[in-house]
């Protein structure tokens, strides 16, 4: 694998993934909506470590720059005659904690474009090029908490896990792979951008970017469909599945809660 198409490349489990994959001698399009980090980052990545970063400034809550992010992994139109993208990380999002029951629901439209619409859209795009090739990786940040019922994130996350098994089960054959990462609480800016202190979450369950990124990388090598890195988070994804589902809507009523006291 040679070069890395990575959505939300600047910060938290993108700019982990990025550098993990600079850290292996490939090279990278980093994707994210602030020109100035794209820069920084993109520059220090390079000079640490010897490799080529394409930058894109694009917000994937616009539909055109949907579009010219798909183009650059199909190397359509402008992108013909640049070098091709064998690994996509749809990790671009953001939290949604908006009610269900709001009537304004454009921070709902938003995720639904970050965290769905675009997901599905590079996907598509990259699941032609590289199965053409005969060869790749698409690797689709989801989350333990589309295992519970807290609120929108929880279900677009659900929708992210779904997605990309069943998007793993059409490319069977292709020499493409397909991995849902399913991180728990992860030290990163996501939760601070969010309003969410993280003080009632006990600290053994907060995973570092970095080696959950590893972890994710030698499930993606094995060629498995989910990674749920951590022994600890395995544990508890798989007690979540096993549990009654109105203990989980109760479990999910608890968490809430904690989350509300903590803005």
């Amino acid at each position: 694998m040679h070069r890395a198409l990575i959505t939300g490349g600047t910060a938290g489990i993108g700019a982990a993934f990025a550098k993990a994959y600079a850290k292996r001698g490939v090279d990278l399009v980093l994707v994210a909506r602030s020109a100035q980090r794209l820069q920084d980052i993109a520059f220090s990545l390079a000079t640490a470590y010897d490799v080529e970063v394409e930058t894109m400034v694009a917000d994937l809550a616009d539909r055109a720059d949907q579009q010219r992010v798909a183009d650059r992994l199909e190397n359509r139109g402008e992108f013909a005659d640049d070098a091709p993208v064998d690994i996509l990380v749809n990790n671009a999002g953001f939290s949604v904690r908006a009610s269900l029951l709001a009537e304004d629901i454009s921070e709902h439209d938003r995720g639904f474009e970050v965290m769905q619409r675009a997901v599905l859209k590079l996907s598509g795009a990259a699941g032609r090029a590289m199965s053409a090739r005969g060869r790749g990786w698409i690797i689709t940040v989801a989350s333990v908490s589309s295992q519970v019922t807290q609120n929108n994130y929880s279900a677009i996350k659900a929708w992210a896990a779904n997605f990309s098994e069943s998007l793993s089960v059409q490319l069977e054959g292709t020499g493409v792979i397909a991995t849902a990462l399913m991180p728990g609480w992860v030290r990163t800016e996501f939760h601070e951008r969010a309003g969410i202190t993280g003080s009632s979450i006990p600290d053994p369950l907060w995973l570092d970017a970095d080696d959950l990124v590893e972890q994710c990388l030698r499930d993606v090598a094995r060629g498995k469909p989910m990674s749920v890195p951590s022994v600890r988070w395995k544990l508890i994804s798989a007690a979540l599945r096993g549990t009654p589902r109105p203990l989980v809507h109760r479990l999910s009523s608890l968490l809430s809660d904690r989350r509300s006291k903590e803005r």
